[in-house]
């Protein structure tokens, strides 16, 4: 059996932003999605925002994730056949919320995109789809955001200011930072930093 994250043990308090580091194939992403409760650790527990992820089923870990969690990852994920306003118009279509439009525009204001509504994903600048990626994540206002190399795919500039808009929404707005990257300069940004080997936490915790 191929393990890929090992006895690995640690708490984020709420308002805090934790970045986990490693070289490439350290579990980085394994972790955010067993965190996330994407995945199932086959031992352990995972709790998430009071509840214990680990003791539901998947019906019941998505409904944890979709009143409580934000996503941002590497590839953007938006939905091609869907205008920057109806992507980030998603998450609170799902939880039953009346004005989802209104809270949607509102969003993608935050993130300097208001000019943007009708815009479908491949008439966007790669910076730009995060930019609507991040106003997704964080329109339902999260208690938890999870982002997994969110600027990755970006050139220096750009992946400098899609950081401003993350930390800056993550201050203005108190929800707790999880954050997988490979760049030592973001890590730094964040208040505390868990470092992976082999599936092993070698630094931080």
């Amino acid at each position: 059996m191929l393990t890929i994250v090992d006895d690995v043990s640690f708490s984020v308090a709420a308002g805090e932003s934790l970045a986990i580091v490693g070289a490439s194939g350290a579990g980085k992403s394994t972790l955010l999605a067993i965190l996330a409760g994407l995945d199932l650790p086959t031992r352990g527990s995972v709790w998430l925002a009071g509840t214990e992820l680990t003791a539901l089923d998947e019906d019941g870990r998505a409904a944890v994730r979709a009143r409580a969690v934000g996503f941002v990852f590497q590839s953007f994920h938006l939905v091609p056949s869907l205008t920057a306003l109806e992507n980030v118009m998603l998450p609170l279509e799902l939880l039953g919320q009346g004005d989802a439009p209104a809270g949607a525009r509102a969003a993608l204001a935050e993130v300097g995109l208001g000019a943007r509504l009708g815009h479908y994903p491949r008439q966007l600048s790669g910076g730009e789809q995060q930019r609507v990626a991040i106003a997704r994540a964080f329109v339902a206002r999260p208690r938890v955001l999870f982002a997994d190399e969110p600027t990755g795919n970006l050139d220096t500039v750009t992946g400098g200011r899609i950081a401003e808009l993350l930390f800056g929404l993550n201050a203005a707005s108190g929800t707790t930072l999880v954050l997988v990257t490979h760049e030592r300069e973001l890590a730094r940004r964040c208040q505390r930093l868990l470092e992976l080997d082999a599936g092993h936490v070698v630094g931080g915790g």
